[in-house]
């Protein structure tokens, strides 16, 4: 199982730190899904540029699309139409976005698919958000009842659903939550939020800006002491619980690297744990 985890690995991986992919890239393999995220700090332009060169490096960029950030359908139409034919985007990730107030018509991602623009355009894949810690704004059932509407919107308009989940620190969560999400029916593939290896306080940082539990006790099963705050962590004790827990039954499940301290180091430790599991 650790083997055939391992194989597929996705990386997100920011507008502004292609420089680092592309010096990294001999050591990724072609086809690799990179996740380029929606930032505040980043325009459509950067993105595109992005995707561009995500595409030349010979992989599969799969920009964001932040509903709530959005200012029209215009844009949105603009956005989707250059990435398909300026960087052969074919999949995508849809977020509704953090602002409280939508800056356009979109104020959610279920906005955005049922506009018919990303099957129109040549999408294939649209990957949709995961919460194996819960949603600030959904209980436990609305948070179902949404993914699985949104799964099956994106299936009904001939494009194949992904689910994404940020990243945690608990394998056991994420665990109970793929048993939960299999319980309800929903087989589609996974890709499972690691945080690459970086800085104790670099990933408390991160965790804190992203809604993620970051307790002591969760720190703990993660293999950080919160009294070491200056030491750095990778995450060989989270795939390797996690890995343990997982069987035929939870279906297809990869890791997502969030290389939060930096692309090399991330790909340093895909190498070496594929090189201790024999994958």
């Amino acid at each position: 199982m650790a083997r055939d985890f391992i194989t597929t690995c996705s990386l997100e991986v920011s507008a502004k730190a292609m420089p680092a992919l592309r010096a990294e890239a001999a050591r990724i393999a072609r086809g690799t899904t990179i996740s380029i995220p929606y930032l505040p700090s980043e325009d459509d332009d950067a993105r595109l540029a992005a995707a561009r060169t995500v595409r030349e490096l010979g992989f599969e960029p799969m920009p964001h699309a932040s509903a709530r950030r959005i200012g029209s359908q215009a844009a949105l139409q603009r956005f989707i139409d250059r990435a398909v034919t300026e960087a052969g985007v074919a999949q995508c990730l849809l977020i509704a976005g953090d602002p409280p107030t939508p800056a356009g018509p979109f104020a959610d991602s279920a906005a955005i698919l049922d506009t018919g623009m990303l099957e129109r355009a040549g999408i294939k894949v649209v990957a949709v958000g995961g919460h194996p810690e819960g949603h600030p704004a959904m209980n436990a059932a609305e948070r179902w009842q949404v993914l699985e509407r949104k799964c099956r919107s994106i299936e009904a308009r001939g494009m194949a659903p992904v689910i994404i989940t940020q990243f945690a620190f608990d394998a056991d969560i994420v665990l109970a939550w793929l048993d939960t999400l299999r319980g309800h029916g929903i087989t589609h593939p996974v890709l499972v939020g690691v945080p690459g290896p970086a800085s104790i306080a670099r990933l408390v940082r991160y965790a804190a800006m992203c809604g993620v539990g970051a307790s002591a006790s969760m720190l703990a099963r993660y293999g950080i002491s919160i009294g070491r705050l200056l030491g750095t962590a990778g995450p060989d004790v989270f795939v390797d619980r996690l890995v343990e827990g997982l069987t035929e039954a939870h279906g297809p499940v990869s890791p997502h690297l969030f290389p939060f301290g930096g692309i090399a180091p991330s790909m340093a430790w895909v190498e070496q744990y594929r090189a201790r599991t024999g994958a």
